[in-house]
């Protein structure tokens, strides 16, 4: 065991398919464990979303570095056999169809412990194992609108807005990590592992505790905590700015030279400011109209105010705090057209462009290696 490497010898069985499972058990192997993605002969339908590149989409990199696929026909008794071979000394499977599908093929969790006791089993579903939604499918945008979300986000006309990053999904494959990571540690003294119930909307509802509290509270949904705060058009583009504290308050009007805003009476505390958000919100916004963000930016910066340029993801990705941390590798992958900028995930060891945690398979590139290992009983050798 080593920190570069704590999982090394866990081995994991992902049957699951889309990215919240799948990123789940990427970041086990990027830990050292020994993932295999047995998915269908036609792929993972993640190999499919968005815009394909021979057998790979962002999709399907993303949720697939480090792994070994082994494609299987789950039709097949001889085919079925095998994942149960695969499973009978695994650490971990996770499964992310709809409830009650995984018990039809006959890999459910009381089926699965019965052969393998101390398996840790994951279920990853829309909106869990219970209730009157359990078998409605769902992915990311369904439960941006069932849980809330997109009524925290509204446009200026009252539309709802769908985020375009897809948080919910990425948000319950780390609530999923980070569930199955301790019970790995508490497996050590236990003879039998347990079951892991993760959802979608488990994942939405819990990145929004601290919203959803505040309508709770409010009984609508929150303003903005302070004024000036939010992000404004300037000549060549726009600025995120939030001043909090009264001396904020007070820099931001020096910066913007807005004497008579400093002065006004009736803006010398953050809770007599968001009766006014709007006032200042106008006057700070036809200041920074004047000149490029560039320009805003480097003096509020100079002077402690939180404030940034809104950039899109090429100029994000070229920034010189983003290189100097080294927070992305680039990697080739079969099938594109050039490197693609891979992030490399907070404590784990970075992505080499030619290390074995950096690829993701194509579909069943593994199967004859591990299912000749399988056959001569060694099922988790290279």
């Amino acid at each position: 065991m080593s920190y570069d490497a704590p999982y090394r010898g866990i081995k994991v069985v992902d049957l699951s398919q889309g990215i919240a499972g799948p990123y789940c058990a990427m970041l086990l192997a990027q830990y050292g464990a020994d993932v295999i993605k047995v998915e269908p002969p036609e792929g993972d339908w993640a190999r499919r979303l968005g815009q394909a590149y021979g057998d790979h989409t962002a999709f399907s990199v993303a949720g697939n570095l480090g792994k070994r696929s082994v494609a299987l026909d789950l039709k097949s008794a001889g085919e079925k056999q095998r994942l149960w071979d695969l499973l009978k000394d695994a650490d971990i499977f996770l499964e992310g169809f709809r409830p009650g599908v995984i018990d039809r093929l006959g890999f459910g969790y009381e089926a699965v412990a019965a052969v393998n006791p101390r398996i840790l089993y994951m279920s990853i579903s829309g909106f869990g194992q219970t209730g009157p939604l359990r078998e409605k499918p769902a992915m990311d945008p369904i439960l941006q609108a069932f849980s809330g979300m997109m009524m925290a986000t509204l446009e200026k006309d009252g539309e709802p807005v769908r985020m375009g990053p897809i948080v919910v999904d990425m948000s319950t494959a780390l609530y999923g990590f980070q569930a199955v990571s301790p019970a790995l540690f508490a497996r050590q003294g236990q003879d039998k592992g347990r079951f892991i119930d993760i959802s979608l909307m488990q994942g939405a509802a819990n990145l929004q505790v601290v919203r959803m509290m505040q309508v709770n509270l409010l009984g609508q949904q929150p303003t903005s905590a302070s004024a000036p705060n939010g992000a404004f058009k300037c000549r060549d583009g726009y600025l995120l700015l939030v001043a909090m504290r009264d001396e904020e308050f007070q820099t931001v009007a020096e910066v913007l030279e807005l004497p008579d805003m400093a002065a006004d009476p009736r803006l010398q505390n953050r809770l007599d400011r968001m009766a006014h958000i709007e006032e200042i919100n106008r006057l700070v916004a036809a200041r920074l109209a004047e000149k490029p963000a560039t320009h805003w930016n480097a003096l509020l910066t100079a002077r402690g105010i939180q404030n940034e340029q809104v950039l899109d993801y090429p100029d994000f990705l070229k920034h010189p705090q983003v290189e100097a941390t080294g927070l992305i590798s680039w990697l080739d992958q079969p099938g594109l057209p050039h490197p693609v900028p891979v992030p490399n995930p907070p404590g784990a060891p970075k992505l080499s462009p030619n290390g074995t945690n950096a690829k993701a398979p194509k579909t069943g590139e593994h199967t004859e290696a591990v299912l000749t290992a399988l056959a001569a009983g060694d099922p988790w050798r290279d």
